[in-house]
Order: C-alpha cells, then sequence, then structure tokens
C-alpha cells in the first residue's frame, strides 16, 4: 500500500458523528462510543496486492487491522471501483489512541516482507 492519504468522507458531516481529532470522528454505536477514520491508498500488484482494480487485498490489510486493533467499518463500494486505482476504507476502534495510532501510517508506504517461513508488515 502506497499513498496513504485521509479520506474526508462526506458522510462525516451527518450530525451522528462528531469531530474527535484530526480526521478522527466519534459516534455512539449501541450506547458506546466507537471512533472512525477514512483512509485513501493505492495497492502495488507487484507485491501481490490487489491483482484486479476495485479489489482490495487481504494482506497487508490484515496486518494492519491486528497491529492497530481496530477493523473495517466501511467499504466505499461508491470510490473502490474497477477503474479506481485509489482505494478508500473506514477503520473503526472503540479506543481513540489506536485509531490515532493507525493514522501513523500516513503518507507511509506499507507492505508485507517474506523473511524465512514469517510474514513481516513494514511501515516505511
Amino acid at each position: 500500500m502506497k499513498q496513504i492519504q485521509n479520506f474526508d468522507s462526506p458522510k462525516y458531516k451527518n450530525e451522528i458523528y462528531s469531530k474527535a481529532d484530526d480526521g478522527i470522528y466519534q459516534l455512539q454505536e449501541d450506547g458506546e462510543a466507537l471512533y472512525v477514520t477514512s483512509l485513501s491508498f493505492v495497492q502495488e500488484p507487484e507485491l501481490g496486492e490487489g491483482p484486479h482494480a476495485g479489489e482490495i487485498s487481504q494482506y497487508p490489510l490484515e496486518d494492519i487491522l491486528d497491529q492497530f486493533l481496530c477493523y473495517i467499518s466501511d467499504f466505499y463500494e461508491e470510490q473502490n471501483t474497477a477503474s479506481s486505482q485509489t482505494c478508500c476504507l473506514e477503520f473503526a476502534a472503540p479506543n481513540l489512541e489506536d485509531i490515532r495510532k493507525l493514522r501513523s501510517i500516513l503518507g507511509k508506504h506499507v507492505y508485507n516482507r517474506e523473511e524465512g517461513e514469517y510474514t513481516t508488515l513494514v511501515i516505511d
């Protein structure tokens, strides 16, 4: 994944969202606070990511979710089309600090590297 940027979704203008931090919004879900942020990125087929436009690879995405203790809460089908190289996803977590840490990948290059029997998440 490269060219990772903030995606300012129009849905955040809805009154159910309140701004919690730069690019981070809070909403109440089942009486609990939930924090969300949306990111756009470009996949790298040469690294085994998204072999076809509009298809978002499981990896390194799964490793990012594990490392930053978050999950995907919106897929943005309108933006993730076969004709677009840029993918957009909304990430969510019940902990604001986890979403802040996730946003540390903005502007970075994130990929998986094979090291013998193991695969390592690399954030450059």
